[in-house]
């Protein structure tokens, strides 16, 4: 097990894992290493702290990820204060998880080495250029993000330990044949439906909703109706790519930069060569490798010993011919004799590789080559713009940071320094906002106290390479119960929604159940009717019906199963399940896909009841769990 433990942190399966966080740290941050100390705390998991504001971050983070793949229907749910409780409960719960995880692992005596974390990064994609790990892309990723090498890289290590302990729950699981193929066919069933919808606005268009209601469902959950705490804002931002269009090149500054500059518009030298390799590094095969230079410098011909005699089987075919190469391409000792070689023709002694002794032949020299002008002369104008608008902008800067600091009440003087305007906002909720004021550096500073409580300018803070700003709070206001007046509306909107949600319900129940007492013309009494027939499978094509449909007891002696669902926008659908077919599984599925399957749902349950088991032993608070949602 320990052994399994370990070499999980090199395995594929975490890997993949940590290509697909990547992102989520980059845009969303790693805020529990730039917590501060003496922030609120959101949980507790034995001594390790979860801070507020780690936990609002990963809440907002999937949020917009929620936001992003229920479209519309986000709203609907978001403003069912019962479902905000419960998600913001889930995110929470997930963080406890991954410290449980990561406490347990480190128990086990597991670790992640400097070089594995290295690797790690080294193959994350976003941080490659061509396929290859590019330094000044990785650095400028985590610039933009506001995370330090070093921040970024003790998260990469605690994910890499956590997923190291996972990966050893899926590899110490496996599935037998017979579990394999009760899979293959429960996943291949299909089940033929009928779907009755009972839409719910024509319940919720019907209730009433009383003042005295409304009023009592407000004094029982004030905590549903909170204005977050909230603040004004002014900035100044400046950002290099809005001072593009105000520097000009011509054309004769593009050329002098080229005359001045033609080594950085040259094509390198390339070789082309043939050779004959003898593989090895014994006596017996330097002895070979000289006797086919004797031969050679007998008057042999190059191409016909080499198709004879090379062990490099790809180029003997060709007479020994390789493809033209420049320097740093091949071997060095290689590389070194091929280029020393004066003219086509020459041919040169034994040359000793890591793959054994070469002979090797010059066939022909691609002299160095400057680029014409014309061909290079929009990227030196890009060029020489970048130069002079980071020249520019730095100038801005300097000037925006002592101003700001000079006249630290008022960013009218800063503005005016740089050119700029002055943005203002009303009363906003930090959590909620989006651009420049998310950013994690800028909501720090109007947390701070200097700002938010002083009135004073931030420093200059940088959002992005060539993109900075300066905040001010002009005004803030804590958090509050709203009044009554100002949230009626709304309550009498979500009791009606309440009220729509149970009589639909309470239809629906009573329509099963007279179809169950063989009632069956209760859905024409109420000018309803059910759909045609339909066949699901376990994934579609409505997810909501399926999920149900395969949940219901196969139907017996012609007598329908019943069920009840609710789609994405809340309208309840009775579900009439009318047969069970058993699909026999296409001939091209693969019995070790399942068995993947089966051994991830075992993964799945260890993974539970382990965390479970830790649950039980740990010792795990929620001090704001009971914080109203904003």
């Amino acid at each position: 097990m320990m052994e399994r433990l370990r070499e999980g942190a090199n395995s594929i399966w975490v890997k993949i894992i940590l290509s697909l966080i990547i992102l989520s740290f980059v845009f969303a941050g790693v805020g529990s290493y730039l917590a501060s100390g003496n922030e609120q705390v959101a949980a507790k998991v034995n001594d390790k702290e979860i801070s507020q504001r780690e936990f609002e971050q990963a809440y907002q983070n999937q949020r917009n990820q929620m936001q992003q793949r229920l479209g519309d229907y986000f709203s609907t749910l978001m403003g069912n204060p019962e479902y905000v409780q419960q998600f913001r409960k889930s995110v929470l719960d997930r963080m406890v998880n991954d410290e449980l995880i990561e406490q347990r692992a480190t128990e086990l005596g597991l670790g992640v080495s400097d070089a594995q974390v290295k690797q790690a990064i080294i193959e994350m994609p976003a941080f490659q250029v061509d396929g290859v790990f590019n330094n000044e892309q990785y650095n400028l990723t985590l610039r933009r993000a506001g995370i330090s090498p070093e921040q970024f890289a003790e998260s990469i290590r605690k994910d890499m330990l956590r997923q190291q302990f996972l990966s050893a729950l899926q590899s110490s699981d496996f599935a037998l044949n017979n579990e394999v193929d009760e899979l293959r066919k429960l996943e291949s069933q299909e089940r033929v439906v009928r779907t009755l919808k009972l839409n719910l606005a024509d319940f919720t268009n019907k209730v009433t909703v009383t003042d005295e209601e409304a009023k009592a469902y407000y004094d029982e959950n004030k905590n549903q109706f909170t204005r977050p705490a909230q603040v004004k804002v002014s900035y100044i931002e400046l950002s290099g790519k809005n001072l593009v269009n105000n520097i000009k090149i011509t054309d004769q500054e593009a050329e002098t930069y080229y005359n001045e500059h033609k080594s950085k518009y040259s094509t390198a030298e390339k070789r082309q060569v043939s050779h004959i390799l003898v593989k090895g590094d014994s006596d017996a095969s330097k002895a070979k490798a000289e006797a086919l230079l004797a031969e050679l410098k007998g008057g042999a011909n190059f191409a016909d010993v080499a198709k004879k005699s090379s062990d490099d089987t790809f180029s003997a075919k060709d007479g020994g011919k390789l493809d033209w190469f420049g320097k740093g391409v091949m071997d060095p000792a290689f590389e070194e004799a091929a280029f020393s070689l004066a003219k086509p023709g020459d041919m040169s002694g034994l040359v000793k590789s890591s793959f054994g002794y070469h002979i090797i032949l010059l066939d022909g020299i691609e002299e160095p080559k400057v680029k014409p002008f014309a061909e290079v002369k929009a990227s030196i104008i890009a060029e020489l713009q970048e130069q002079q608008v980071a020249e520019q902008f730095y100038k801005l800067q300097s000037k925006l940071a002592e101003t700001a600091f000079e006249s630290p009440d008022s960013l009218d003087a800063a503005a005016e320094a740089v050119k700029a305007k002055v943005v203002t906002t009303g009363f906003i909720s930090l959590q909620d906002e989006k651009g420049v004021l998310a950013d994690q550096k800028v909501q720090e500073a109007l947390q701070s106290p200097e700002v938010h409580d002083d009135g004073m300018n931030s420093d200059v803070i940088e959002i992005a390479p060539e993109h900075v700003v300066v905040v001010r709070v002009d005004d803030s206001r804590e958090e509050a119960v709203l009044p009554f007046a100002d949230v009626e509306a709304k309550v009498k909107t979500l009791l009606a929604q309440q009220k729509g949600e149970k009589q639909a319900t309470e239809k629906a129940d009573a329509i099963i159940a007279a179809l169950r007492e063989g009632k069956s013309d209760v859905v024409a009494k109420d000018g309803l009717s059910f759909s045609g027939d339909q066949t699901v499978t376990r994934s579609g094509p409505d997810a909501n019906v399926a999920r149900v449909a395969f949940t219901l007891p196969k139907p017996k002696d012609g007598k329908v199963s019943y069920g009840m669902a609710r789609d994405n926008n809340g309208n309840v659908e009775i579900i009439a399940l009318d047969k069970v077919v058993n699909v026999k599984p296409s001939a091209d599925e693969v019995n070790s896909q399942f068995a993947t399957q089966v051994e991830n749902m075992f993964a799945q349950q260890d993974l539970a009841a382990t965390l479970e088991t830790l649950r039980e032993s740990a010792k795990v608070t929620y001090p704001m769990l009971d914080k109203p949602a904003q």
